[in-house]
Parts: C-alpha cells; structure tokens; sequence
C-alpha cells in the first residue's frame, strides 16, 4: 500500500471523520479511520465509473445496431405468436 498526500477541505474532512466514527461503532470492534473510508470511497468510485463506461458503450453498440435489433424482435414476436 502507497501513502500518499492529499488535500481536501474541513467540511469535507469533518464528515470523513463522522462517517469514520459512525462506521467503526457500527462495525464492532474498533473504528473506522479516514484512510479506510478513502480508500471505500475510492474504489466505490472507481467502480461507478466503469459501470458508467460500460453502460456508455453498450448504448454505443445499441444504437449501432437498432436496426438490426428491430428486425429480429419482430421476428421473434411474429414467431411466438404463432399458433
């Protein structure tokens, strides 16, 4: 693991603390600290973001075959909805 120095402002470091406090009481044994809820938070965003590139390119991919995609849902339908 790398330390590393960041800066970051007293609202937004006071409430890190709060959560930190809140965490570890709610965890048991012993509290969270500002480190652990970083690094959550990061991954958490990191994670979010690559949904949202995934989601971005599927759209991409959609779009990209629209017609495609039509044509073989009504298909489809035109086949279940034989008797």
């Amino acid at each position: 693991m790398k330390t590393i120095a960041i800066s970051i402002d007293e609202e937004s470091l006071a409430a890190v603390d709060r959560l930190a406090q809140a965490t570890g009481r709610r965890g048991g044994k012993r509290e969270a600290n500002r480190s652990e809820v970083i690094r959550r938070a990061v991954r958490e965003f990191l994670a979010h973001q690559q949904r949202h590139e995934r989601e971005k390119s599927d759209r991409r991919v959609l779009a990209a075959n629209r017609d495609q995609i039509e044509r073989e849902a009504r298909v489809l339908v035109a086949e279940q909805a034989k008797p």
